[in-house]
């Protein structure tokens, strides 16, 4: 059966028929299609989660994870969940009430990072630009100054805006103060670049669906040892499972909000000790652990230029089509583009043409800018030249039969003349 909905009328024949989904080219600001090779390790055997097998997979994720973070953080791991669930875990672990956090908000992710914060019972300042910007680190500087956080909690690539917030010198900064620094990566790890140990971050978060070249499931992680001295004095292990030790260590700070998200007991679940905490997603593990294997032998600055390379081929194309760009260029991510839609022209259909008649699906985004802009990207397995022109025609088609240009090949010779540019 096709990926149509059968609907709640539909007879019990129509609903046990295996559910096909119809072919797709994700060129939208994620999730993206999954490298093959990830489709692969989803298919394999499980297998028990302390089977030996097991454990030297985790602990080769972890290894690997190291590499793509650029950091020597033993605390690197998979939290099981989309890449939310890696915001929350660090977040409620690393916040305790009534903590100033403070956070940079330059589009909807920032609005989330407000949101989780606020739920941990933080005490949330904010620092906010328009949308289509970035923050200036003089405006961070000043709002560290004044507020005096416990943590600056910020966003690195935003998908709703496509910017990507500069963060060299920011972590030199909060430690200057006092303050540790969280990023969520989730849209820009693998596709930008990102120095954790270098740039002096102290916990950061991603996600397999956007550069990673993976599905949505498992949320790559990683801590300093500040970060997780600074959650340790509120571990507690649970009942059940606690041992002799942990009875007799004194907990000294409020305990996590969170069971499932309680970084404390999954650094003994990831750790020597391999204390039970919760059933590992095995195939997610499978597709995390391929995801960052592929990356690493791509070799991360390669994966980087491949993005800026098939990003900027986009772009050439799209400005053919007389589509303006949205935001500070000098600041947009490699992987994600924004266009205004044109006046007179319905985003929606458009979307909704390129989706039925061509098999591309490129996004809208949130808030202020839904409806108004566009997003197109080239990330993980699709960033690469035959998706690019072939969204790029498609589009062209498409905008011609809805008033837009009405000359055919223009977009594709773009994108051509900036691949030819770059060989």
């Amino acid at each position: 059966m096709s990926g149509v909905d059968a609907g709640p009328e539909a007879g019990l024949d129509a609903l046990l028929q295996p559910f096909v989904p119809p072919e797709r080219l994700l060129m939208g600001p994620g999730p993206i299609n999954a490298d093959p090779r990830v489709h692969e390790a989803l298919a394999r055997p499980l297998i028990g989660q302390f089977d030996p097998a097991m454990t030297a997979a985790m602990n080769r994720t972890m290894a690997l994870y190291r590499r793509v973070f650029r950091t020597t953080n033993e605390a690197t791991f998979l939290v099981d969940g989309t890449a939310r669930a890696g915001i929350e875990a660090l977040l409620v672990s690393l916040i305790r009430p009534g903590d100033r956090v403070l956070v940079p908000r330059f589009g909807r992710f920032g609005h989330l990072l407000v949101e989780v914060a606020e739920r941990c019972r933080a005490e949330v300042h904010t620092v906010d630009v328009p949308w289509g910007e970035v923050v200036p680190l003089e405006r961070i500087a000043e709002a560290i100054t004044a507020v005096r956080p416990a943590l600056v909690a910020t966003v690195q690539g935003d998908t709703s805006t496509t910017m990507c917030q500069p963060l060299a010198g920011l972590g030199e900064l909060c430690h200057e103060h006092g303050a540790l620094l969280y990023a969520d990566v989730t849209a820009s790890l693998g596709g930008n670049r990102f120095e954790m140990d270098d740039w002096g971050l102290d916990a950061a978060s991603a996600g397999l669906q956007k550069c990673l070249a993976g599905p949505s499931g498992s949320a790559p992680v990683s801590l300093s040892r500040a970060a997780v001295d600074r959650i340790t004095p509120r571990k507690k292990v649970e009942a059940g499972i606690r041992e002799s030790r942990d009875e007799r260590r004194e907990q000294t700070a409020p305990t996590i909000a969170s069971n499932y998200f309680d970084v404390a007991m999954l650094l003994d679940y990831w750790g020597e000790r391999r204390l039970n905490h919760h059933t590992e997603a095995t195939s997610m593990l499978y597709a995390a652990l391929e995801c960052a294997r592929i990356l690493v032998l791509e070799g991360i600055d390669v994966a980087v230029e491949r993005h800026r390379v098939h990003g900027a081929a986009m772009v050439a194309g799209l400005q053919t089509l007389d589509l303006a760009l949205f935001g500070d260029q000098a600041h947009k991510m490699h992987n994600v583009v924004g266009v205004e839609i044109p006046a007179g022209v319905d985003g929606e259909a458009v979307r909704h043409d390129l989706l039925t008649r061509h098999g591309i699906e490129i996004g809208t985004s949130f808030g202020p800018l839904h409806g108004r802009i566009w997003r197109i990207g080239t990330m993980g397995y699709n960033a690469r030249a035959d998706a690019v022109v072939r969204t790029l025609d498609a589009l062209e088609s498409v905008l011609a039969a809805h008033g837009g240009p009405a000359a055919r090949g223009q977009a594709v010779a773009a994108a051509e003349a900036s691949y030819a540019a770059y060989t």
